[in-house]
């Protein structure tokens, strides 16, 4: 099962580290979606959440409530939830958003869902660098080919994705796993961009503060 949690009142979905993000929204009711777009990646769930997302154009840390995973150590952290109420101490589930590995392995994941009646995924020749800001809730570009998804309202959408003139729909989840088979890693020259990275086949992450280190050696 690849939902563990579903709770479509608070819009909230606990799923194991391991599934696929498109096996999550096989699972998901219509009109929820998750924070990420409809694109298998490598490590599934847990290895996006490590690597702090893929092609939002929003935060996603704040889309991440918990997380429950394994330290370097080998201790079973729990950190955050469906609702954070009476917290004490240090919550580490922004911490370990973006983390790459440092903090561990994701065991669970909790992700904040959001409505919407339509949604779609164009693509287009195009850059990044050139497209400028955009109001879709995903960006990505693969070679010279730039892809927006977006999801909301049918007139939102339009609006959104109307900076890709004469694009083609997609249609179809994209598996882009086969493409990485030493994992998904920073670096440049990279055919494969976000907002944040170029991605490429490896398992190279950003350099690590100091003081993040620490934290890791913690945990």
């Amino acid at each position: 099962m690849p939902i563990l949690d579903l709770s479509p009142g608070d819009q909230t979905v606990t799923v194991s580290g391991d599934v696929g993000l498109v096996e999550v929204y096989a699972a998901l009711p219509p009109g929820l979606f998750p924070p990420f777009p409809r694109v298998e990646l490598p490590g599934g769930v847990g290895g996006l959440v490590s690597r702090g997302g893929f092609g939002q154009t929003f935060f996603f840390g704040a889309e991440v409530l918990g997380v429950t995973f394994r330290s370097p150590s080998g201790r079973v952290v729990r950190a955050g939830g469906r609702t954070v109420k009476n917290v004490q101490g240090y919550d580490l589930t922004r911490p370990f958003v973006g983390s790459f590995g440092a903090l561990g392995e994701a065991l669970e994941v909790t992700l904040r869902l959001r409505p919407g009646l339509n949604v779609r995924h164009v693509a287009a020749p195009g850059s990044l660098a050139t497209l400028g800001d955009v109001s879709a809730r995903f960006a990505w570009q693969d070679g010279g080919e730039v892809h927006l998804m977006h999801f909301g309202h049918a007139r939102e959408v339009d609006c959104a994705l109307s900076v890709l003139p004469a694009a083609r729909e997609v249609t179809e989840a994209l598996d882009l796993r086969p493409r990485f088979p030493d994992g998904l890693g920073v670096g440049e020259g990279a055919d494969l961009r976000d907002r944040r990275f170029g991605w490429v086949n490896s398992g190279a992450a950003p350099p690590m503060p100091a003081l993040f280190g620490k934290l890791a050696t913690a945990l």
